[in-house]
């Protein structure tokens, strides 16, 4: 699995993440948010604290 892909809960399946930004969670988890790259719906990937 590709470093910027998440999975759309609309394909049902792993897509690349379009403009996806990094952002930090309330608990100091790291998240990318973006769109998919097919479909267009919000994607949203948890990456971990490192």
């Amino acid at each position: 699995m590709a470093e910027k892909e998440g999975r759309c809960m609309k394909c049902k399946k792993q897509v690349p993440i379009k403009d996806a930004k990094e952002t930090t969670m309330k608990n100091g988890m790291k998240a990318l948010k973006g769109s998919c790259g097919k479909c267009g719906t919000k994607v949203f990937r948890i990456v971990g604290k490192a």
